[in-house]
C-alpha cells in the first residue's frame, strides 16, 4: 500500500476515550489527520457544503454569521436516521477528498506512522484505506455514563440516540487489528499505546 509508513485508522465510539489516544499520538509528533477537524473545515461559512445544507434542510439551520447551527442540525440528524443519511451524502465526499489530500502531504515526509482519526471509520469505509485499525473500547454502561458526565445538557434518551447512531463498539472491536481497553485509568490506556508503538513503530521515540 505504501513504503515504510504505516497508516493506522483510529476509531471508537462517542465518549469511548478516543481523544485520549489521539492526544498521546500527537505528543509523539505522529502526523494525525482528524476527520472531525476536516469536517469542521469543509462545513465552515462560505464553503459549498454549507449552501447545500441550507438548500436541503432549510435556512433555519444556518446562523446569522453564515456558520451551520451544529447543535440544531445535530439534534435533527441524531434523532432521524433518514436525515442523518442525507447529511452524510452531502458532506462525506468532500471530507474524504480532504483527508486524502492531507494524508498525501504527510506521506511526503516518510514518517513511521500516520494516524487517521475517524469516528465513523467502518461506517464510512475508511478501513479500506488504512493498513490496520485501532479501536478504543469501553463497555456499554461506561460509555453511557461518561457521555452523560461529559455532555451535561443531554438526558438519557439523547445519550442513547447518540450511541445508537454509531456502529456498536462490540462490533468495531471484532473488526479491529488492535484494541485499546479504556475501561480503566488514563495511565492504563496510555501504557497500552506506548507498548504498541515501541513494538510496531521503532523509529518513533515513545514518551510518557
Amino acid at each position: 500500500m505504501n513504503g515504510m509508513t504505516k497508516i493506522l485508522g483510529l476509531t471508537g465510539g462517542i465518549a469511548s476515550g478516543k481523544s485520549t489516544v489521539s492526544k498521546y499520538f500527537k505528543s509523539l509528533n505522529v502526523p494525525l489527520i482528524d476527520a472531525d477537524v476536516v469536517a469542521h473545515d469543509v462545513m465552515s461559512a462560505g464553503e459549498p457544503v454549507v449552501f447545500e445544507i441550507a438548500e436541503t434542510f432549510g435556512d433555519e439551520y444556518i446562523l446569522e454569521n453564515g456558520e451551520i447551527d451544529r447543535t440544531k442540525l445535530g439534534d435533527l440528524v441524531f434523532a432521524n436516521p433518514d436525515q442523518r443519511r442525507l447529511l452524510n451524502e452531502i458532506v462525506q465526499g468532500e471530507i474524504r477528498q480532504e483527508i486524502n489530500r492531507r494524508k498525501e502531504i504527510a506521506l511526503a515526509d516518510d514518517p513511521d506512522l500516520i494516524v487517521l482519526d475517524v469516528p465513523l471509520l467502518f461506517e464510512g469505509g475508511y478501513d479500506k484505506y488504512v493498513d490496520l485499525v485501532m479501536v478504543v473500547y469501553v463497555d456499554g454502561p461506561t460509555q453511557k455514563e461518561r457521555l452523560l458526565k461529559r455532555n451535561t445538557d443531554l438526558n438519557e434518551e439523547d445519550a442513547e440516540n447518540r450511541i445508537k447512531s454509531q456502529m456498536p463498539l462490540e462490533m468495531k472491536a471484532e473488526k479491529a487489528d488492535v484494541i485499546i481497553d479504556n475501561n480503566g485509568t488514563i495511565e492504563e490506556t496510555v501504557d497500552q499505546i506506548r507498548s504498541w508503538v515501541k513494538i510496531n513503530c521503532p523509529r518513533i521515540k515513545s514518551i510518557t
